[in-house]
């Protein structure tokens, strides 16, 4: 059982609304009395003790498990009680399945805690606000969709990166799951070991430099579509699609 015991407000009231979000079982004791039978994670604030008790004598259950939180990060917190009571290691492990809008799984232990479909310009943004202060975090890349993959790795720092073999990793998805295969895909890349890199270069193909020319014609508001130079820093990941565009229009008044 999940035990909330603190005498910030702030931090009471942000983690109690976590955990009745997920329809969690849980509850709360003023700071200093007794714990209940029976409580497994006791919720406090940073800097705040809290008396857990020792196990029985020859018990081999350890005494309570405390988690200190912030009330900038309550689910945070949360996620670090289920990884505790469903008995897994708790590392922070994000998995990201690259493409135009990449799915983004985290995992804490083995148990999935947050879930993501965002624009590929905004996936290295969530994925280090997902590691930020974790414990020895790990994000693992799909090798697909190499350019959005590696313009994903390269813009992720202080993290250890691995890139994986996605191989069979996108599910059958039956009635009602459209949608769903990215982030699901994600779960499962985040689930196997792959090779650490710090940085990926990809030489993009014609067809690939192509597909960027013609994304870059969508986004346009005159219907026109960057030159190949500009694709390749596209595809480097130095520029967007947009500051791309913005560039290829300097040129044109020049």
């Amino acid at each position: 059982m999940i035990v909330v015991a603190t005498a910030d407000f702030e931090l009471y009231h942000e983690v109690v609304t976590e955990l009745r979000d997920r329809g969690v079982t849980f509850t709360t004791v003023e700071p200093g009395d007794p714990l209940p039978e029976g409580t497994d994670v006791v919720v406090v604030a940073e800097g705040e003790a809290v008396e857990t008790g020792e196990a029985d004598e020859g018990d081999p259950a350890p005494g309570v498990h405390v988690v200190h939180a912030s009330p900038d990060a309550p689910r945070r917190a949360v996620d670090a009680a289920f990884a505790y009571l469903r008995g897994g290691d708790g590392r922070t492990v994000v998995g990201v399945d690259p493409g135009r809008k990449p799915g983004i799984a985290v995992l804490a232990g083995d148990t999935v805690v947050a879930a993501f479909q965002v624009p590929r310009d905004d996936a290295a943004a969530v994925v280090e606000a997902e590691v930020a202060d974790a414990t020895d975090p790990v994000v693992r890349v799909g090798d697909g969709a190499r350019l959005d993959g590696a313009a994903i790795v390269n813009e992720l720092e202080d993290v250890r990166v691995e890139l994986v073999d996605e191989t069979g990793t996108t599910p059958y998805l039956g009635t009602g799951a459209r949608g769903m295969g990215d982030v699901l895909a994600a779960v499962n890349i985040a689930r196997l070991e792959g090779e650490v890199v710090e940085k990926r270069e990809v030489e993009p193909t014609a067809g690939e430099l192509q597909v960027i020319k013609d994304r870059s014609r969508e986004q346009s508001t005159e219907n026109r579509a960057i030159d190949e130079v500009l694709a390749r820093r596209v595809a480097a990941g130095e520029l967007s699609i947009e500051e791309a565009l913005a560039r290829h229009g300097e040129s044109d008044e020049e």
